[in-house]
Parts: C-alpha cells; sequence; structure tokens
C-alpha cells in the first residue's frame, strides 16, 4: 500500500528538516523517496499543521514485577482513568499506574511510538517482557540492570579478567534480551542486604571489598568494547540526599571520558544551601556536563500529584518510605541479582522539597545547552505519570505559563527559584523534535525510528499548530505506526503490536560452563531456564525482534 502525507511542516532534526514543506511518501510501512507521479492509495492533506517522527520514551517504567506491585498497592488509583472495552480496545485503568493495555493506548494518544523500560533485574526479565508483550501500539525494548548482582561483584572482587567480565555482560543482555545495560546505586543495593546504609562514590561494600567507582568504569568500559550503543544507564549513589551533587559530578568526573548516560538527574541535583540545607545543583551540574561530551541525562521531571515511586534501587526507597502516601510501601529482595522498592508518593506544591524539586527539574532542561544530550522524561511513574509530558512541554516551551506557575508554588522555593525566574529560553519545536525523538534513537542506536528520512520505519506524529502547547501535544490529529492509522483526533483507531528491540553483543559462549555450576549452586532455577528465548517474546508479543546492530553509534 502506498500513500502520501502532502502540505505538512517537517521537523526531522536529525536529517536537518526545521518547519519546510515537504510531503512524505510510505509504502509497505517503511517512508520512501518521493514519487509524485504514482497513484496513492490514499493521500492525507494535513497543510499547515506539524510533522515529526513518532515520539520515544527512553526511560518509563512500564515493565517487570516493581509494576505489578504498584498497581495491586493502588486500588484507588483504578478508579481515576478507566478504559472500557470496545470493538477495539480492551478494558483497563489506572493513572499514576495505568494497566499494560492503558499504557499502550495512552502513550499512542500522545503520538508516542516507542518506549523503553530501564530496568530490567535479569532473574524478572520473563515477567518484565511479558508485561511490555501485553502494552499495545509501542515498540519496546529493556536495559538490563548489573552491578548489584552477586556473579559480578565475586568478579570484581576476585579481580577476574577484563575478558571474563565483558563475556558475563554481554551473556547477561543475550539472556534478559536488553538493548542496554542500567547500574542502580552501584553496589548499593547488595550492600543494604549486608545492612550498610550508605554507599558513596568510593565506599567499599563491606562485604565484596568494591567501590562504586570500580563497578561504573568496569561496566562502561565493558560496554564500550562490546559496541553496545547506549552508554551505561546510571542511576546514581545517594539518590534523593541533600548534598548528593557533589556525588553526581563525582561520578561524571569518574568515567574518564567513557561514554556514560546520568538518568533522572532531578533526583541527583540536591545541593545543601539556604536555611533549609535543600537547594538546586542544576545549574553546576550543566556546567560540568557541558565540558564531558561523553555525558547525556535525562531529568525525571517531578511535577504535581499522586503518583507511585518504583525502582530497584531498595536502599534509597526504604530511606523515603517514611515519606509515603499513602502509607503503604513495599521494599523487598529479588534473589542473587539486586531488589525492588514500591513507595507511594504524591507531590504537592505547596511542599518545599517538592517545590524545589520541580524548579530543580525545570533549571536543569532550561540550562542544558546541547539539546541531543538532555531526554525529555519524568521517570515515569516516579516523578509524574507519563501522561503528563504534554504539560511539562509547555513549561518548556512558554515562558509566562512557567511564570505563572512558579507563583503558584511554596514562598520558600519561589524564593529560592531565582536561577529559574531569570531564564528567558523556551524550547523550540526543533528542539522537542531532538528531545523526544532524534535524540533518544541516535542513544539507543534505533537507525530506522526518530527521523523522517528515507528507509524510517513509518512511525509518524501530526499535531494542528497551537499556540498552547499543552493541548497541542496531548491531542495529535493523526498517528501512524509502521504505517498503519493508529490514532485520529487523540483517540485510537487501531490497535497494532510493536517490535521488541534488543542488541546482542558477541561473547564467548565458554562462560556458560562457570554460569551453570553458579546456577546450580546458588540460583533458583537452572541457567537454561533463566535465559529467555526468542520464541517466548514473538508467541507473547505476537510482534517481532529487531536485533539493532551494535557498534552503531553516530558521530
Amino acid at each position: 500500500m502506498l500513500f502520501k502525507l502532502i502540505g505538512g511542516r517537517i521537523y526531522d532534526p536529525a536529517n536537518s528538516v526545521s518547519g519546510a514543506v515537504r510531503d512524505i511518501y510510505v509504502e509497505d510501512g517503511k517512508i520512501i523517496a518521493a514519487r509524485p507521479d504514482a497513484r496513492a492509495d490514499e493521500t492525507y492533506d494535513i497543510t499547515g499543521k506539524i510533522v515529526m517522527a513518532g515520539a520515544i520514551d527512553p526511560h518509563t517504567h512500564i515493565g517487570g514485577g516493581k509494576m505489578t506491585i504498584a498497581r495491586a498497592l493502588l486500588p484507588e488509583d483504578h478508579r481515576g482513568d478507566p478504559v472500557t472495552r470496545t470493538k477495539l480496545t480492551r478494558a483497563g485503568s489506572g493513572r499514576s499506574v495505568p494497566s499494560t493495555h492503558v499504557t499502550g493506548y495512552r502513550y499512542a494518544e500522545m503520538g508516542y511510538t516507542s518506549c523503553f523500560e530501564p530496568a530490567m533485574l535479569p532473574a524478572n526479565a520473563r515477567q518484565a517482557h511479558m508485561e511490555m508483550g501485553d502494552t499495545p501500539m509501542v515498540d519496546k525494548g529493556a536495559f538490563v540492570m548489573l552491578g548489584s548482582d552477586d556473579y559480578f561483584l565475586r568478579q570484581l572482587a576476585a579481580k577476574e579478567d577484563f575478558a571474563a567480565i565483558k563475556d558475563y555482560v554481554a551473556w547477561t543482555m543475550h539472556a534478559a534480551q536488553a538493548i542496554a545495560v542500567k547500574v542502580v546505586n552501584p553496589g548499593g543495593i547488595s550492600a543494604f542486604k549486608f545492612n550498610q546504609r550508605k554507599l558513596d562514590l568510593d565506599q567499599e561494600h563491606v562485604y565484596y571489598h568494591v567501590t562504586p567507582r570500580q563497578i561504573i568504569l568496569t561496566l562502561a568500559r565493558a560496554l564500550e568494547e562490546l559496541g553496545v550503543v547506549h552508554p551505561l544507564h546510571i542511576h546514581g549513589c545517594n539518590l534523593g540526599i541533600p548534598g548528593n551533587i557533589e556525588t553526581t559530578l563525582d561520578t561524571i568526573r569518574a568515567a574518564e571520558g567513557l561514554r556514560i548516560h546520568m538518568t533522572h538527574t532531578q533526583f541527583l541535583s540536591y545541593g545543601t544551601e539556604g536555611e533549609k540545607k535543600f537547594s538546586s545543583g542544576a545549574a553546576r551540574l550543566c556546567e560540568l556536563a557541558a565540558k564531558h561530551p561523553n555525558v547525556s541525562i535525562d531529568v525525571g521531571q517531578v511535577l504535581f500529584g499522586q503518583t507511585c515511586t518504583a525502582s530497584g534501587d531498595s536502599m534509597r526507597q526504604f530511606a523515603i518510605s517514611r515519606s509515603a502516601s499513602p502509607k503503604k510501601p513495599v521494599i523487598m529482595d529479588i534473589e542473587c541479582d539486586a531488589g525492588c522498592g514500591v513507595v507511594p508518593m504524591r507531590y504537592r506544591d505547596k511542599s518545599f522539597v517538592n517545590a524545589m524539586q520541580w524548579v530543580i527539574g525545570l533549571e536543569t532542561f532550561l540550562l542544558f545547552d546541547d539539546p541531543w544530550r538532555i531526554f525529555l522524561t519524568t521517570d515515569h511513574p516516579n516523578g509524574a505519570p507519563f501522561f503528563f509530558y504534554p504539560h511539562l512541554i509547555r513549561l518548556l516551551m512558554d515562558k509566562s505559563f512557567r511564570d505563572d506557575a512558579l507563583q503558584k508554588i511554596n514562598p520558600d522555593a519561589q524564593a529560592q527559584a531565582e536561577v529559574l525566574k531569570s531564564i528567558t529560553r523556551e524550547y523550540t519545536l526543533d528542539e522537542i523534535a531532538i528531545l523526544t525523538r532524534a535524540g533518544p534513537a541516535r542513544s539507543l542506536g534505533l537507525q530506522d525510528r526518530g527521523h523522517l528520512g528515507v528507509g524510517a520505519a513509518a512511525d509518524i506524529t501530526i499535531y494542528t499548530d497551537n499556540p498552547d502547547r499543552e493541548a497541542m501535544f496531548a491531542t495529535p490529529d493523526y498517528v501512524f505506526k509502521g504505517g498503519e492509522l493508529v490514532v485520529k483526533k487523540g483517540k485510537v483507531v487501531k490497535v497494532v503490536q510493536g517490535a521488541t528491540h534488543v542488541m546482542r553483543p558477541g561473547y564467548d559462549k565458554g562462560i556458560e560452563r562457570k554460569l551453570d555450576a553458579y546456577f546450580d549452586r546458588y540460583g533458583t532455577v537452572r541457567m537454561q531456564n533463566f535465559k529467555l528465548a526468542d520464541e517466548e517474546i514473538v508467541r507473547g508479543d505476537n510482534g517481532a525482534i529487531i536485533v539493532q546492530p551494535t557498534g552503531a553509534r553516530a558521530a
């Protein structure tokens, strides 16, 4: 089938197109070169409308046991946004933690066509992929968690040959069907099991006698040498603690030029200035990151309202559990791999701390000068549910709207927000297209996503230009997924299944002899049962697996 979109204003930063009026031709799910003389099966006149690639969320918790726990914890949340069963959609519910089907529908209705789960435990990979497979409308992928798992820490403690460590990292990516690797509170989740309540960058793990710095450098170097495109995704030490900006800056310096991605930096950019000993470190973060082109970040913006924090960082989740709202946190161990903490949370604009978190996130967005190295996230659901993205985009694009919102927050936080007040920057449509499309695609190695060039998958979102950017980005006119019209005027008109993206770096399969013995001695499943087969994902998702090439980083 051949169809064309005519008269749209194209924003495609990956191909240096900014608002040019061009026609787009689509055949068999791909964007093709212009064929003006060809007879199209269908033509969409989108004159004057804004056209972007389908949006990509590079960090959203949509799969894994922690989300199932969160849904069970908050039955009251299920009443917030019910979806009734229709000929197209299945019934579902939930706002801060939507059910799997509702998650897919809501993402597509905002113009998103790909979403990536950033915290998949190897031991829980099967569960994570089942939940992602149950999420329609979007492509998926997951980052496997390493850095607090017993086998890896034993390797570091024993000073094993680096080639063996690389083999283990690559084997884990294969076994868990991952596209990237994440480290969460490096070594800290494990240390918490040994009653260690804090583990700073150069502090030794009480049992393995390795430091977070060693863990980060080892994993970052391993991924670099394996050719994994996305840098080591780092949830740093001391998350949520006043003064943690010092550790965050030290972590950037500690990378020694290796590529790293610092995630949800809002939670890692807290100073201790002012009467309340809680202040913004956003300016310092942005200043240092500007000098280190090896570093990319996402923000994890806090927005006000009810949500639920869910993280593998059981150490830090335990620490914030006293602030749970409602008071029903869950902190748990997960075999030898890691842990999990699920803590319901209500962010209040009149709370000094919550208001400062809001300020810190916005300052980070507005002070960071390279849109290719910063991605738009709320760390769904930790900072806010993902469907708050249109509101966040308006805060970034509209200074007067941002200033009005600033006047409504806690007065003490207002008084400390002089930097935010002074910033006149307003994001452009080009920059939003980079933050939400081209940048994440480049970082993840998705060569045919995030752009509208010839050969790209026909994941396309079309908006009516509206000065109210929140309304504009909340309700696209059309969303195409793989060349199929799936959303019209903000409502699902066809349900499709997305593909699962993985990356498979090479490794010496001889490592399985040692792993087989390790699983027999310490695991609750055999090694062969631990590994996730292709057939399990394809059968569960009714979709496909797309193997992204290693070593395919953009210049």
